[in-house]
């Protein structure tokens, strides 16, 4: 056992207050054992509990002085739970005050928490305090630092160095597009996994149109990606739900068709004309980026949603809307609660007031953070407040919301990361009852294609991941969402 750099007056007890799942504690030999890794488990599956023991090893053994614990801000407070749940640990908290920073910088402490835009702005004072001491850093929901080329990624590569052990965590290394995982394992070995250019690892790993016409390049493809797999195989831990180590009730996904109403089709169709030039030229694709397209395409999606996103003069009921109205009213006459996800604050706001009588609560991200947190502790105590309409940004990740067995996506964007975490809230453990998910879709309209593009996607990621095999990937690959989005625009 190794010895402390500094001394605490009061040490805390390192001991865990609960036991791991078997899964979990291979998981810690795994991590404990490196001086860099990532846990890699689906959302739902403990990766916090993970953290938290392996953290407590370190401690023990005294291979660290501290851990830094960073995440998402809206975060923060629900990492300050599990502390208090699965630790006798009270973590300092690093905020967006320089003095108080300066505080938790200087007092003995054996964990910190902070979020990602405050270890940017503390770069400098972060890395001073790493020279004073062996810190282990876990960074959470890593791929919040996937684009290489962003200011908040080159901060987290340039302390990475300074770091005694780095963990990585994320349900969905491969969140949007497989290259996604590059820039988070990059802050692990600085390249040892992956390779130091990332526009080459971009190139051989994204998604092409062209693997639709041609075998060949597809079937390369495929092992591109399989190769990735066994590559991150060697660095990190990963559990899903199909492997059945652990039992969760069944999730089962219904498709809802939705029609138009009058002056909604007529808005659309007159926006989908004026997109078509733009997207298409003599029957080919004009951008081939599927992301720009969908930026693009944002104001077909906001008008299959609810018109009143783009015009404020729209005061008619949208034709999603009606669906939503029955299976709010059939899932709470069972004495059941949801959670509909949308991708715009607006419609938050508009849905929940219009959900009332049922008990519903709005979460977005323009409301404060201790609002937020209310909104969640509501949700989850009171049997009165039945319904949670939340944004995607505000309400994806970190939250446990098994009171909940219904998830409803009253709209999605081309977010594969969103699809994901979003409907596992409720599909984790602690819940006992079958979950359902719900996606609505209008008939013959962007929906389609998004459902489409988010599918091809989840396949991609699953055999960058290592969840699936080439064989599978191949079986289900159709990258047929460039001709449903002609179709979609030529009708």
């Amino acid at each position: 056992m190794g010895e402390y750099t500094f001394k605490l007056a009061q040490e805390p007890a390192l001991s865990a207050k609960r036991d791991a799942f078997l899964y979990q504690v291979e998981a810690v030999d795994f991590v404990a054992g490196r001086e860099y890794s990532a846990i890699f488990h689906e959302q739902g599956l403990g990766k916090t509990k993970i953290a938290l023991d392996t953290a407590l090893l370190w401690l023990q053994k005294r291979e660290v002085d501290a851990v830094l614990i960073v995440a998402k801000k809206g975060l923060i407070a629900n990492w300050q739970r599990e502390f208090g749940i699965h630790t006798h640990i009270n973590p300092l908290v690093l905020t967006e005050k320089s003095s108080h920073n300066y505080y938790v910088f200087t007092t003995p402490c054996r964990v910190i928490l902070g979020h990602y835009e405050v270890v940017r702005k503390e770069e400098k004072r972060i890395i001073a305090w790493l020279k004073t001491r062996r810190v282990a850093v876990f960074v959470d929901e890593a791929v919040k630092i996937k684009n290489p080329d962003a200011d908040l990624t080159q901060s987290f590569f340039r302390v990475a160095p300074f770091f005694a052990k780095r963990v990585i965590m994320t349900g969905t290394p491969a969140a949007n597009r497989p290259f996604d995982v590059w820039a988070p394992v990059y802050f692990l070995d600085a390249g040892k996994t992956l390779g130091t250019d990332f526009r080459a690892f971009k190139r051989n790993t994204n998604l092409s149109k062209d693997f639709h016409h041609n075998p060949h390049l597809l079937e390369a493809y495929q092992a591109r990606l399989a190769a990735v797999a066994a590559k991150l195989a060697k660095i990190s831990v990963r559990e899903t739900k199909a492997d059945g180590r652990i039992v969760l009730p069944e999730k089962e996904y219904v498709r809802v068709n939705c029609t138009w109403e009058a002056r909604q089709l007529e808005m659309y169709q007159q926006v989908r004309e004026d997109l078509r030039a733009v997207i298409f030229r003599d029957g080919k694709l004009v951008e081939e980026d599927e992301e720009v397209i969908l930026q693009r395409l944002l104001r077909l999606i906001q008008i299959t949603s609810n018109p009143k996103l783009i015009d404020d003069s729209y005061s008619v009921e949208p034709g999603k809307f009606s669906y939503l109205y029955d299976l709010i009213s059939d899932i709470t006459r069972q004495n059941e609660k949801a959670v509909i996800f949308t991708s715009f604050n607006a419609n938050s706001t508009w849905i929940a007031q219009r959900l009332k009588p049922f008990g519903s609560l709005c979460l977005n991200g323009s409301m404060p953070m201790a609002q937020r947190n209310d909104v969640v502790n509501w949700f989850l105590k009171n049997a009165e407040d039945r319904v949670l309409v939340a944004t995607t940004g505000a309400a994806k990740e970190g939250l446990t919301l098994t009171v909940a067995n219904h998830v409803i996506f009253y709209d999605r964007t081309y977010s594969l990361d969103d699809y994901l975490q979003a409907q596992d809230r409720i599909h984790r453990v602690s819940q006992v009852r079958t979950c359902y998910v719900y996606k609505l879709l209008m008939r013959d309209s962007v929906d389609e294609w998004v459902d489409a593009l988010i599918e091809q996607k989840h396949v991609a990621a699953q055999l960058t991941q290592g969840d699936i095999d080439e064989a599978s990937y191949a079986q289900r690959a159709d990258f047929g969402f460039v001709e449903i989005l002609r179709g979609i625009l030529s009708n």
